[in-house]
């Protein structure tokens, strides 16, 4: 069988606390102690339950209660403690003067394991999370590439071309004449023909001796 409950349920109050029934729980507990929970109520003159009294002392009526903020020592100190006790609140909230498990494990909750988060412990283990620093790494872009310029002789001077090498895989392009070159110089011939070789002026004086002494041969032969 499970534990009898502390009190009836149907002759007692719920919700919020009173002030008149703050000043009585109060009241009470100074004059006698806090004694047992479960018979606190009755002994009082107090139509709720015995858990409902306990945790209203506890967390709301002792003098000895810290309000306030947490401090800097105290979120060090609650960090240290969850890393060796774990969930264990009542146990950290003893080693904490003035303040109650519940009110532990709320700021635990709300503040603290975001603070962990945010410098990469995990709130559970205590231990750095696996890839945290390399969750927000961006890849660094990559420079592109800048087509290379090279220069190329011509007969009339030095022109500047790209090179086309990378478009034209691996095969250089031979470079054509540009428009400037064309106007800058418009008596010059840049078409090329291909015929047999000239003959030499003396090789054209011999000719025309063996032409001349053969036409005299044959005249005095006639």
């Amino acid at each position: 069988m499970g534990r009898s409950p502390c009190c009836e349920k149907a002759h007692t109050n719920k919700g919020a606390w009173t002030k008149e029934e703050d000043d009585r729980l109060v009241a009470y507990i100074r004059a006698h102690g806090e004694g047992c929970w479960r018979s606190l109520p009755k002994a009082a003159g107090l139509l709720r339950c015995g858990k409902s009294c306990r945790l209203r002392w506890i967390n709301y009526l002792r003098p000895d209660l810290k309000r306030g903020n947490f401090t800097d020592e105290e979120d060090e100190l609650i960090i240290k403690l969850h890393g060796l006790l774990g969930n264990k609140w009542s146990l950290i909230a003893a080693r904490l003067p003035g303040r109650t498990d519940n009110e532990i494990k709320n700021y635990w909750n709300t503040h603290i394991r975001r603070k962990l988060v945010s410098r990469g412990i995990d709130p559970v283990t205590h231990r750095p999370i696996a890839g945290a620093d390399h969750a927000s790494s961006e890849a660094a872009p990559t420079p592109t590439s800048v087509p290379k310029r090279t220069t190329t002789p011509f007969a009339i001077g030095f022109v500047d071309i790209e090179d086309k090498s990378s478009s034209t895989g691996g095969c250089e392009v031979e470079p054509s004449p540009s428009a400037w070159q064309l106007s800058e110089f418009p008596d010059l011939n840049l078409e090329l023909s291909i015929g047999p070789p000239s003959q030499a002026p003396e090789q054209q004086k011999s000719s025309r001796r063996q032409d001349s002494s053969s036409s005299t041969l044959r005249i005095q032969l006639l």
